[in-house]
């Protein structure tokens, strides 16, 4: 009988942190919302604590974690980082912790390279590829014209500069951590070339943003790469996942709660995007802007503060039906993709 998904349900105090194995410390990094807070993880290496992803780089989060090294981490020094992947509240404080503590730096090159290009990419007002990606997606004529005159948010804004120098891992690879060994496993679709790890006595696995429990992960298309299938990138890695889930695990998650149960929550979160393309494609039969599917994928309100991540997602899972070849985008004048099915 499959087991069902069995959460946390208490998790660590501000400035606290919980041990949720032997020599596995929870702490969760406060970042805005709607998330709220970023889950980090400290292992115990006997000199030193290896910590798993970082939060961002804000006073706040940095008073968070020396709180934590004066506190219940005290006695030890940070040695090494592990970044699951290059999104800011994962690697934000890598360089700080690099370059104020001493610590090294372990993650995949694609998030290497991507944190790094990201930092440099600092953009004082939108470029024409911005501004032509919201046109593609149908974007709100009120909210177009309110981004034209705002300065976009840089990456940079909340990550402390990385040093050169990591240590590079890969698919396949196996690393020790906390006195475990573990095996890599790479996810896409949220973040190339997310780094998961699997530990080899089969009691934990280190999940980032591939594996959460409670909510999916944000899979969307940008105006770096408009022609993406993030979505295809992250069904694949799911199915790939499954032969290696046992409900037993207890999957450390980049936010909410950690959770056993990994093989139904892998079908979750499969079916629930087969699910949402499956309703995109029955309303693509009349045309439609990215921008104009919300209610279909959604099927709630979408509010300013949402309105970009929506954006992002719902063109990515148009270009997905495209990838299938189950619906045509054409160009309207205004440089809005018109999305229908085909016949």
């Amino acid at each position: 009988m499959t087991q069902p998904i069995r959460t946390f349900h208490d998790a660590p105090e501000p400035g606290g942190v919980r041990e949720v194995a032997e020599g596995v410390f929870w702490a969760q990094m406060p970042m805005p919302k709607p998330l709220g807070h970023v889950n980090v993880y400290a292992f115990d290496e006997g000199d030193g604590w290896s910590v798993v992803d970082t939060g961002i780089d804000t006073a706040q989060t940095r008073a968070a974690w020396e709180a934590l090294l004066a506190g219940p981490l005290a006695g030890k020094p940070v040695t090494r980082v592990i970044a699951t992947h290059h999104h800011l509240d994962h690697i934000g404080l890598a360089g700080w912790f690099m370059t104020d503590h001493g610590a090294s730096l372990m993650t995949t090159r694609t998030a290497y390279l991507m944190a790094r290009m990201l930092q440099l990419d600092v953009q004082e007002a939108p470029t024409p590829e911005m501004c032509a990606f919201w046109r593609s997606c149908g974007m709100a004529p009120e909210i177009y014209q309110s981004r034209l005159s705002e300065r976009p948010f840089n990456t940079a804004d909340a990550t402390a500069p990385i040093p050169l120098g990591y240590r590079r891992i890969r698919e396949g690879d196996t690393v020790e951590i906390g006195g475990r060994l573990w095996d890599v496993r790479c996810g896409d679709g949220h973040a190339p070339e997310h780094a998961t790890f699997w530990s080899r006595d089969g009691d934990l696995v280190i999940g980032g943003d591939q594996l959460l429990g409670a909510i999916s992960p944000n899979l969307g298309i940008h105006s770096t790469e408009p022609f993406a299938d993030p979505v295809g990138d992250w069904l694949e890695s799911c199915q790939k996942f499954l032969p290696h889930a046992t409900g037993e695990q207890l999957v450390l998650t980049g936010h909410r709660l950690p959770y056993r149960g990994l093989p139904v929550r892998l079908r979750q979160l499969i079916d629930g995007h087969e699910h949402a393309l499956g309703r995109l494609l029955e309303a693509l039969a009349e045309p439609r802007t990215a921008c104009e599917c919300f209610d279909v994928l959604f099927r709630r309100k979408i509010g300013a503060g949402e309105y970009g991540l929506a954006m992002v997602e719902a063109m990515a899972h148009c270009r997905h039906l495209e990838a299938r070849g189950l619906v045509i985008g054409r160009l309207r004048e205004d440089g809005a993709i018109l999305w229908q099915a085909g016949e």
